[in-house]
């Protein structure tokens, strides 16, 4: 009796064991599926494994600023809709700081992590979330110390002040919490985390567009309904960022920084080198603000407040557009880091092409729904019976031509970035942003009149893509040589 029951212990025993080990395999089968190695998978496989999630993320991260569009044009009126673009200039130098310190961070940290060093990798990452975090809160805290000069510096005229202000109140306090989503989605994604950055995206864009509706609609809230839903939404999304950073992490963590001067000075240092290599980035966050920026001057002198809103129809499709190429270069960014800091060029060059065929065909979908579909994309936005509802539908057709050359200008200039070639990755950013958009929005106008006010981004795309054709076609030329 007494052995059978031992007899019966043991088989008991070892179905466990059985059980445990199969479920053990299982798991580590599993792992192995969906593990992600930069220096050895198949390379379509691990940019589509990138790619579709980082894209998907984005475009849900761009309806946020669409739904705040939507909402506000179809439930406040064209006058809130413009004061919405007013205020946008400072969403893009917020993101535009999220994305600095996080692609230098990532193309740093993909280095490192190429070369065996984790602890270096992990030290940048906290240096780059500290210092941004610091610098954005202090941004925030001027600009609420000065709303109205600072609604002045971009155009806001009298009759939107009041609107700027009722947005402004919300949405400023929340900007550091958008960069901190901005920049943490870079170090999830080196992570090998591409689908759970995807996740934090979509969360905040559900949070928006639920919020949207309820503050604007049924509470009446109007645009100060939209700012806080975004404030909200931007909430939560840092919120995610954080939960993964603090316990889920594989192989990025947070370090426990020293604070005396020689480790100081070591943080200034990488800083100083995260921003380099992604100033480009930063670069090109402000390349939309100085188009909206520029725009909005030019549009409310010639055509009012009307105008204005008109074209912020054209800025918000901007960077959803913006959005699709980053996906693209964000994508390649820690595969191309990655091999080049290996010494693997070969599959630097696979990546290179595969990303810009994407981007091609991106920037073609994109640039034919614009121009097709121009009239349905101002009436979401716009009520058909206004004013500014007619300046958007004859202007948009002309606005889409830029959106093929902004998928590859953006895809190229992530390349350069990637392998740290960062003094021609914002030389172009500053051509496309700057250099070429303020003249053309100065002079096309006056040759062409008011179609020349919606050519002069498309116009400027198209240069800054010349320009780096014939520095790319010169530098493999200077190359070959040597």
């Amino acid at each position: 009796m007494k052995s059978t029951h031992s007899l019966n212990i043991m088989k008991t025993y070892e179905q466990r064991n059985i059980v445990t080990f199969a479920t053990a395999n299982e798991k580590a089968r599993k792992m192995q599926r969906d593990s992600i190695d930069w220096g050895t998978m198949n390379i379509p496989l691990l940019f589509r494994k990138m790619f579709i999630p980082t894209l998907l993320g984005m475009l849900s991260a761009s309806t946020m600023n669409v739904a705040d569009g939507i909402f506000v044009g179809q439930g406040a009126g064209s006058d809130a809709l413009a004061a919405v673009n007013i205020v946008a200039p400072f969403f893009l130098i917020t993101t535009g700081i999220g994305l600095m310190f996080g692609s230098g961070v990532s193309v740093v940290a993909s280095i490192h992590l190429s070369r065996g060093k984790n602890k270096a990798a992990n030290i940048n990452v906290t240096q780059a979330f500290i210092v941004s975090l610091a610098l954005m809160v202090i941004l925030s805290a001027t600009v609420m110390a000065f709303p109205e000069p600072a609604a002045r510096l971009f155009g806001c005229s009298d009759r939107l002040m009041p609107y700027v202000r009722d947005y402004m109140r919300w949405v400023i306090p929340a900007m550091p919490f958008a960069m901190l989503m901005s920049m943490g989605l870079f170090v999830v994604r080196l992570d090998g985390s591409p689908k759970f950055a995807m996740t934090c995206n979509v969360v905040a864009a559900i949070t928006n567009i639920v919020l949207d509706y309820i503050f604007v609609f049924p509470m009446g809230m109007g645009i100060e309904g939209a700012a806080v839903a975004t404030a909200i939404a931007e909430l939560s999304g840092s919120m995610v960022i954080l939960i993964y950073m603090l316990r889920y992490t594989h192989t990025i963590h947070f370090y426990r920084l020293k604070l005396s001067i020689k480790s100081l000075m070591l943080t200034w240092r990488n800083i100083g080198y995260h921003v380099k290599l992604g100033a480009s980035s930063m670069i090109g966050e402000l390349a939309i603000a100085c188009v909206i920026f520029t725009g909005n001057i030019v549009f409310i002198t010639m055509l009012g407040e009307d105008g204005v809103a008109a074209y912020s129809v054209a800025c918000y499709c901007l960077p959803l557009v913006f959005m699709v190429g980053n996906s693209i270069a964000q994508s390649a960014q820690p595969i191309i880091s990655y091999n080049h800091g290996a010494g693997l060029e070969q599959r630097v060059s696979k990546v290179l092409w595969l990303s810009m065929t994407v981007a091609v065909v991106c920037g073609i979908i994109t640039m034919g729904i614009g121009i097709v579909e121009a009239k349905t994309v101002v009436s979401l936005f716009l009520p058909e019976d206004t004013a500014a509802n007619g300046i958007g539908k004859a202007g948009m057709q002309y606005f889409s031509i830029a959106f093929l050359p902004i998928s590859i200008n953006l895809v190229c200039i992530g390349f350069f970035q990637s392998i740290e070639n960062y003094r021609a990755a914002m030389a172009f950013m500053l051509l496309r942003g700057l250099v070429f958009v303020v003249p053309a929005f100065i002079f096309l106008p006056t040759m062409l009149g008011i179609p020349g006010l919606w050519l002069a981004v498309p116009v400027a795309e198209i240069l800054t893509l010349v320009v780096m054709i014939a520095y790319s076609f010169l530098r493999k030329i200077l190359h070959v040589k040597r």
